[in-house]
């Protein structure tokens, strides 16, 4: 999986600027009177570009809460240093001949941050909670492979029918309805990390304050003043902790590419992303590191909402969009222009790339783009094409993206769209109650296969936010989810974006890749392609 590249650690919020007076003194190694000991404290100085949406596991799933998360919890197995899930919190697993049941075995030194152990009730209670109905976690999805998860989480079933179960405080079981080949993988998701079930119970809103976070990973939340900075401590209750050299991360909250920059420019921060207009300057900087990422940007059409109720124009649309333009004079950050949803990085049975098989399924085409526009419009009786509005969520880089569209609807289609700035606080929220019209939207791999990106988009998904349904497109998934042949479940998956593509519920505009910026003295920061950044071996000299 080494074709595509994200930029790192930029979450795509609000923008802070109380953080760069809160980190004005990042960068700079502390005395021994700082931190009470003979040698200087090892502190990392990061930016996690806005406030975390939650450090409940079960619900942060997004790019601002979960490479937080993935180090201050650790789920049975977690990533090494070569992107593959090995044993963490278990110390061994096995699995039956026929694939279905999964055995962990938790390790004697797991332990949670306040002394307790961890325990295979933790799981049990961690991976329910996550799938409660009420709890409403946009990655309980990701268990559906579990026998029993997905009807309970859609309110069909009952949480005793959830084939896990704690055999005893020890061992932990897991059965799947058909086997699945990335169960590991996706495990390592935050999502199916555990919960203290006695903290749980005692402060349902445990996970909010850094007081009363209890977590199980390499470092312990120790200070969150919310919408300004957190830091984390290195954790002495971690089963692996002669492992973690940090003795801190101060994470600041800005959301603006040029002044994380600047910060870093100053030693206020370690690592940056890189602003658009110093790509090209910086692209040869020895401090630049340029890494894989399975992910996409793209934007949704609500097909509940004229004038993208038409399929005709939902497909003028997309096809007014350049996305070599869009790479090449507004990201301006190396990123591979996407022609379909899948990203680059999926070899298939016959060692074939996924993406290079089915080719680009979208292009720019402006005599097409006006001609699906004008029969679109006759077919719903429309003299005049309904308003417009492409909506974002407050970030410099979000709204040049909408100001290239709203160039590029202009030019190809004559159509003067309005653009919507919404805080990032809102918009999710908003984006999932489907009240945009047509929004910006971003998918990062949870696990290595296709079918993780392409299962957003069935019906009634909470990842499909489009209101987009289609019989063939479910069954194409459905078929694919219990097909035993690699080449025909592969050849299936493929259709499947095909129908995606030419129902265009959604546009694809580029595949992302991590660029950052990382001073000489770090070292052994671990960013997987898909997954999530790891602390867990990183160092300050």
């Amino acid at each position: 999986m080494k074709k595509w590249l994200t930029v790192l650690f930029v979450a795509v919020f609000a923008i802070v600027l109380s953080a760069c007076t809160a980190n004005k003194d990042a960068g700079k190694e502390p005395s021994s009177t700082d931190g009470g000991g003979d040698a200087k404290e090892k502190v990392l100085y990061l930016n996690n570009g806005s406030e975390p949406t939650s450090f409940d596991p079960s619900v942060g799933f997004n790019a601002v809460s979960w490479n937080a998360l993935n180090n201050l919890m650790e789920g049975l197995v977690r990533f090494n240093d070569k992107d593959q899930p090995v044993e963490a919190t278990a110390e061994k697993y096995t699995v039956s001949d026929d694939g279905l049941t999964y055995t962990f075995t938790i390790r004697d030194g797991a332990k949670w941050s306040n002394g307790d152990a961890v325990t295979a009730g933790d799981f049990v209670f961690g991976w329910l909670h996550m799938l409660d109905p009420e709890t409403a976690s946009p990655a309980a999805f990701l268990a559906y492979p579990i026998d029993g998860a997905e009807a309970y989480n859609t309110g069909e079933g009952k949480a005793e029918e959830v084939a896990i179960k704690a055999i005893d405080d020890k061992t932990f079981e897991v059965k799947l309805n058909a086997p699945t080949d990335a169960f590991l993988s996706i495990i390592t998701n935050p999502s199916f990390f555990p919960v203290n079930e006695k903290v749980a119970t005692e402060n349902p809103k445990w996970f909010a304050e850094a007081d009363s976070f209890v977590g199980n990973g390499p470092f312990n939340l120790s200070e969150w003043e919310h919408d300004v900075k957190f830091v984390f401590k290195k954790n002495d209750q971690y089963w692996d902790k002669d492992i973690v050299k940090l003795d801190k991360v101060d994470w600041a909250m800005v959301n603006d590419t040029n002044t994380e920059y600047q910060m870093y420019k100053s030693d206020e921060l370690d690592v940056s992303s890189v602003p658009a207009e110093l790509a090209e300057q910086l692209k040869n900087d020895k401090e630049l590191h340029v890494e894989d990422q399975a992910g996409i940007y793209f934007y949704r059409f609500n097909v509940e909402k004229k004038p993208f109720t038409n399929k005709k124009i939902r497909q003028a649309f997309a096809k007014a969009v350049d996305q070599e333009n869009i790479v090449q004079y507004v990201t301006k950050n190396g990123e591979k222009a996407a022609h379909g949803f899948v990203t680059y990085g999926f070899k298939g049975p016959d060692g074939k790339e996924f993406r290079e098989s089915v080719g680009d399924l979208v292009s720019l085409d402006k005599e097409e783009a006006k001609k699906l526009l004008k029969e679109g419009m006759k077919e719903e009786g429309w003299s005049k094409l309904p308003k417009v509005t492409l909506t974002y969520s407050t970030s410099p880089e979000h709204q040049n993206i909408a100001v290239a569209l709203q160039s590029q609807f202009k030019e190809a289609l004559g159509v003067d769209a309005k653009l919507q700035n919404v805080e990032a606080s809102v918009f999710l929220a908003e984006q999932k109650e489907l009240k945009h019209q047509t929004s910006r939207s971003s998918f990062l791999y949870d696990y290595a296969d296709p079918i993780n990106a392409l299962e957003s988009f069935i019906t009634g998904s909470p990842m499909n936010r489009t209101a987009w349904s289609n019989k063939k497109f479910d069954s194409l998934i459905k078929s694919a989810k219990q097909e035993t042949d690699a080449a025909k479940r592969w050849e299936t998956l493929q259709d499947a974006e095909r129908v995606l593509i030419d129902e265009a519920p959604i546009v694809p505009l580029y595949f992302y890749n991590q660029v950052s910026l990382e001073k000489s003295n770090i070292s052994g920061i671990v960013r997987h392609p898909v997954g999530y950044t790891e602390l867990k071996w990183a160092d300050k000299n």
